[in-house]
């Protein structure tokens, strides 16, 4: 069984449903992971902000505004009287559940509630249509498997065993359809597995069944060696391995889920990413296969903060790093980038919730200083330790840009560096001109 997964672009009209059809409907045996109708998570987080807001005449406005698009959606996607009587009433219900959340208090639990509506419309809207169409397929309702543990990791164990009874439901189909990005968490209330969360569920259902691939199906034609937004000349890259892959969809590359790769790795199934508009491009192959050394691709991560730490207490002392560590473990802040002198340490973060209360604690050792408007540009491939050259190729490509920090060595597969995000831009331009010989 192979795991398909379309986002939100791929099923973001009628057109592209009905284009859908032809890439799934054939002898395979595959489970079909579907996100939202693009556009669609965002208004019901727009919603979602108005009721927190206690704006409930906006979000009644919001809501009716969502449903008409829906409205307009169902009358071009099917042909038959019934299916569009089908899909009107399941509108409605879904709607009127939405619009019940005007007429009482509003919580974070009701918030997860609004967002999954976008997953479990889009999902039943295509299985009508392949109803329609005399297609023979099952609608697997993600919440009845999809389950996350108390620390929001996957309970792979109860997903697997859950998952499995589902599909025992229904021993002689071969085609089902599946909710991306919603779960329950460990109280068994309804979740969801952050933005972008579906490539994620596509991984975790495929390492839950052991699937003989996992296919990531997107807009554009694989993962590129550079950021496609903001470089003209890109290529996409035919094979990368598991943890590139990773090193990329951490530093930014927008194709993949950053946690997504895990699950596949553990494993050791392929994860293919394809191209909707073009279904015949080759994409790009992540796997366990060895790769030869060399440079692959370049990715950007924006919203990074860096904390100076400057202290004489650190000179020659034990204890000094752990006790900064320490500080960030408390609020569950993952740190980036980290630089060392003998009188300071400067380290990035990505989410600045807390940051007041972080630097109240900080500055008991030193002077503290933060920089903000910053980005990490990561160049990833295979770099072996005692292989010469690679460092010396990259800051020759960015001889004319200011770097702020630089991460080398942690990992063969990544070098990181820290430059003002307003000439990002340039950094990537420098990048492809000096590594892949693009400008």
């Amino acid at each position: 069984m192979i795991i398909m997964k379309f986002g939100g672009t791929s099923v973001g009209s009628p057109q592209r449903m009905h284009s859908l059809i032809g890439l799934i409907d054939n002898a395979e045996a595959k489970i079909v992971v579907l996100s939202a109708m693009s556009g669609t998570t965002n208004s019901l987080v727009e919603i979602s902000q108005a009721l927190y807001q206690k704006e409930n005449d906006k979000a009644a406005i919001l809501i009716d505004l969502l449903e008409k698009n829906y409205s307009n959606v169902i009358q071009e996607l099917y042909t038959t009287e019934s299916s569009v009587s089908k899909a009107k009433e399941l509108l409605s219900i879904h709607f009127d559940y939405v619009r019940s959340f005007t007429r009482d208090l509003f919580t974070i639990n009701e918030e997860r509630a609004i967002l999954a509506q976008g997953e479990l419309i889009s999902t039943a809207l295509f299985q009508y249509l392949l109803e329609e169409k005399k297609v023979q397929s099952v609608l697997l309702p993600a919440l009845n498997f999809m389950r996350m543990n108390e620390n929001s990791e996957p309970d792979m164990g109860f997903i697997s065993e859950n998952l499995r009874l589902e599909l025992a439901k229904h021993p002689s189909e071969s085609l089902f359809i599946t909710q991306g990005y919603i779960s329950r968490n460990d109280f068994g209330e309804i979740d969801n597995l952050k933005r972008g969360g579906s490539d994620y569920t596509a991984t975790i259902i495929g390492a839950a069944i052991g699937a003989e691939e996992i296919q990531i199906w997107t807009d554009i034609d694989g993962m590129h060696n550079n950021d496609p937004r903001f470089v003209n000349k890109t290529f996409p890259i035919a094979k990368l391995t598991f943890d590139e892959a990773a090193e990329l969809a951490y530093f930014g590359a927008k194709i993949l889920h950053p946690t997504c790769i895990l699950p596949a790795k553990s494993q050791n199934i392929p994860v293919r990413l394809l191209n909707t508009m073009q279904p015949e491009a080759l994409g790009t192959l992540i796997s366990s296969e060895n790769q030869t050394e060399g440079f692959r691709a370049v990715a950007a991560k924006d919203g990074i903060t860096t904390i100076n730490i400057k202290s004489g207490r650190m000179l020659l002392a034990y204890g000094f790093l752990r006790a900064v560590f320490e500080v960030f473990e408390r609020y569950k802040k993952p740190i980036d980038m980290i630089a060392t002198s003998e009188v300071a340490v400067s380290l990035t973060v990505d989410n600045t919730d807390d940051l007041e209360n972080i630097l109240v604690e900080l500055n008991e050792f030193g002077i503290v200083n933060v920089e903000t408007n910053l980005s990490i540009v990561s160049i990833v491939g295979l770099f072996p330790a005692e292989k010469p050259g690679y460092a010396g190729a990259i800051f020759d490509a960015l001889r004319s840009i200011p770097v702020r920090m630089i991460s080398y060595g942690g990992s063969e597969n990544n070098i990181s560096v820290l430059v003002e995000t307003k000439i990002k831009k340039d950094t990537l331009l420098a990048l492809n001109k000096g590594l892949f010989q693009l400008d």
